[in-house]
């Protein structure tokens, strides 16, 4: 199972010749790989628009996103329902508790009520938060939080998981409980994880992609992507980051 972006195209601003109308990508087109993809790219390579391209969130100007032959607009409920995201931001709703925001999430992406409260459950243990759930997301801290973004989109069963910077905020303690949650998520599931941050890059990874100005610069293993680092680096991965993006960091 996985998503593929067939020739899109968008743009930020919608009046043509207009200076703050920004491309984003042109005649992109790129097919996710199967297992766990680190996504790594400047602030502003585009990162966050795929993602939010790829859950339906938001609508290319022209081309399409499918996942096994869904196509929004007309299917775009039905791949909602089959792509999650968990986006950069998490937003606590005032006065809710983990397991409420989470059983909400799922509820509004199709759940009746009782299946959302069971999902919520369940989802909240996946991510370590049994002993919260009942605590106000907005006294939770920020790793907390970050825990119940992933639970919000574990709650509905999809079959494409999209995390948008999900360590960012994170001190490196909590950046590697977050990574051992990703990497015990099911090895059928095809997870995309989108980080500025090369350090973020691990072993749990399949496959490594490069963004840049709406393009992929790379895409490899781990070990063929940590190759092109020059000879001797103290730091292969940062090495490697800067050779392909080059002034683009």
């Amino acid at each position: 199972m996985t998503l593929s972006f067939e020739h899109i195209s968008f743009r930020y601003g919608s009046i043509p010749f207009r200076k703050s109308s920004h491309w984003v990508f042109q005649d992109f087109s790129w097919r996710l790989p199967q297992g766990k993809t680190v996504l790594l790219g400047p602030n502003g390579a585009g990162k966050t628009t795929l993602l939010s391209l790829g859950v339906a969130a938001l609508k290319p100007t022209s081309g399409g996103i499918r996942i096994d032959g869904l196509e929004p607009p007309s299917d775009r409920t039905r791949l909602r329902r089959s792509v999650a995201m968990m986006p950069q931001k998490i937003v606590a709703i005032p006065g809710f508790t983990a397991h409420e925001q989470v059983a909400y999430t799922a509820w509004l992406r199709g759940a009746d009520q009782p299946s959302a409260v069971r999902a919520a459950a369940s989802a909240l243990s996946r991510v370590g938060l049994d002993d919260q759930a009942d605590s106000l997301v907005s006294a939770l801290s920020g790793g907390q939080q970050r825990r119940v973004g992933l639970a919000q989109a574990l709650a509905w069963p999809s079959r494409v998981l999209l995390l948008d910077e999900p360590t960012a905020g994170l001190d490196p303690a909590q950046r590697s409980t977050f990574r051992t949650l990703v990497a015990g998520l099911p090895a059928e599931e095809t997870v995309l994880v989108s980080t500025h941050q090369v350090d973020d890059l691990s072993e749990l990874f399949d496959t490594v992609v490069v963004l840049g100005h709406g393009e992929i610069r790379f895409q490899g293993s781990p070990s063929d992507f940590l190759a092109l680092a020059p000879a001797g680096s103290v730091r292969p991965a940062e090495a490697a980051y800067v050779n392909l993006l080059g002034s683009e960091t």
